[in-house]
């Protein structure tokens, strides 16, 4: 499994991805190269060819070819051409050709295009063409330069591929192709008689077998080339990627494993990340944003410790609180006793203008009976346990007190008192909320009356305290009912 996450690892990703990138490159840098290189020789090879068909074309005599064309098209002088070529005897086709009355010419413009041909580099052949159309396949050579035999005077050649169905007496560029005389860069240009008729056609061909074979042999260069940069190029972006990527990130790595925090744990003990990296790059804010989150985790685990022990300290002081009241075995919160105790200890404190700011919060359940009635009372005692527990949740700071089956009273002083109107209306909305969610089991559905008063300065006791903050509770489950009906 180890191999396999270490093949696929980001070291070898970035490797390949240099690689192929570099390679791509080098090798398309190299192709476009020889794409304008072999372009350009093409189109020096086109002009000059075509330069030189229309030179050659514009100085041979169209009245004496026209002449010429029956003589060589007839069967008697295609059977002599085949019986010189089969002996090897140019002089049967001097003979016939002086017998016919044009041998004179004949060989004044043969001697012509030999010594043009000989006197202009690369050019492999010129040749007088018989005019031939668009739809034929075979063109017939009238005049021949002296570098081919005379016999082949009158030989029908097959067109190139890439020739068939033109009139190559109009082509608008030379062709390039590999014919039976091999590679070649061929022009045509059009040869007219005194009455403007098209009678033959100059071919100029600038042979290109060694140019090809150098081509390919540029190309094997090129290439070779290539993959021999690529590897230097590749040597280096490995020690880059090493060195500013690869390196780092595996020591941040190794670093990260030795991160061990616990709540007792300073940044150093716990192994938090201490590393020279510059933060001016993406590896830099990697490094400083996981170091964050490390002193992070260390300062909450010790934030955590300390809440725990601020609970504990709380449910202590609250402990020793119910040791000195009553508690109600159910709730846990203060009975009926402890409340009429303490609103003794209040009303003292009151008559001797000792007594502070106050409140009380009087809450009753709604819909008990249904829930003991319907579901039993083990489910109408965690019914009561839950409404007890929001009380204690909102007002943290205030002792509460169960006085009677499905009643509690909250003394709400201090910072509840400053928040009491907040959180006599959180109180609501929670009971709203727990009551509304109808996922939940019945006896999990809390709701309650709330009403709420505060002392004033013409109360003599807190009787008339508590009396408004019933009222107002009253008032509420009135519009409770009134909303939701008296069972739900």
């Amino acid at each position: 499994m180890s191999a396999e996450r270490k093949r696929f690892s980001v070291k070898m990703k970035m490797y390949v991805f240099v690689l192929v990138t570099v390679l791509s490159v080098a090798v398309g840098t190299s192709l476009i190269s020889y794409s304008l290189s072999t372009d350009q020789m093409d189109h020096y090879y086109k002009q000059s060819a075509e330069g030189n068909a229309r030179n050659v074309a514009s100085l041979i005599d169209g009245d004496f070819i026209a002449e010429l064309i029956p003589i060589i098209k007839t069967d008697e002088y295609q059977w002599l051409r085949t019986r010189a070529e089969e002996e090897d005897n140019e002089q049967l086709i001097e003979d016939y050709l002086v017998e016919k009355g044009v041998w004179e010419q004949y060989d004044d413009i043969r001697s012509f295009i030999t010594d043009y041909a000989e006197n202009m580099d690369s050019i492999e052949r010129i040749a007088v063409v018989a005019h031939s159309g668009s739809d034929i396949d075979y063109d017939m050579y009238l005049v021949i330069d002296g570098r081919t035999p005379m016999y082949k005077t009158g030989f029908y050649e097959i067109r190139a591929l890439e020739l068939r169905g033109k009139d190559i007496a109009s082509l608008e560029e030379p062709v390039i192709s590999d014919g039976t005389w091999g590679w070649a860069c061929t022009d045509y240009k059009p040869v007219y008689d005194s009455s403007g008729k098209c009678v033959c056609v100059v071919e100029c061909d600038y042979g290109l077998e060694d140019v090809v074979e150098e081509r390919s042999s540029i190309l094997s260069s090129l290439l070779i080339g290539s993959v021999m940069f690529t590897m230097i190029i590749l040597g280096v972006a490995v020690w880059l990627v090493n060195s500013i990527m690869i390196k780092p990130i595996r020591t941040m790595t190794d670093e990260m494993k030795k991160f061990k925090p616990s709540e007792k744990d300073g940044y150093d003990s716990a192994g938090v990340m201490k590393l020279d990296i510059r933060g001016d790059d993406e590896i830099g804010e990697i490094y400083y944003g996981i170091r964050k989150m490390q002193m992070d985790i260390v300062d909450y685990l010790k934030d955590k410790a300390k809440a725990e022990s601020d609970i504990r300290n709380k449910n202590n002081r609250i402990g020793q609180l119910s040791n000195e009241t009553n508690k109600d075995p159910l709730t846990g919160v203060g009975s009926k006793s402890a409340y009429l105790k303490k609103i003794s200890e209040l009303n003292h404190k009151m008559s001797c203008h000792e007594l502070g700011k106050i409140a009380f919060v009087v809450v009753d359940m709604n819909n008990l009976k249904y829930i003991n009635d319907t579901f039993g009372h083990k489910s109408g005692d965690q019914y009561i346990k839950g409404c007890c527990d929001m009380i204690g949740n909102v007002f943290t700071d205030s002792p509460v007190y169960r006085i009677g089956g499905d009643e509690f009273v909250a003394i709400v002083t201090g910072e509840d008192y400053e928040d009491r109107k907040a959180l006599i209306e959180k109180l609501k909305s929670d009971y709203e909320e727990t009551y509304t969610d109808e996922s939940g089991e019945p006896w999990n559905r809390y709701s309650a009356a709330v009403g709420m008063a505060e002392a004033e300065v013409d109360d003599k006791t807190l009787e008339p305290v508590f009396k408004r903050a019933d009222k107002a509770m009253y008032e509420d489950k009135a519009l409770f009912k009134k909303n939701n009906g008296t069972y739900r």
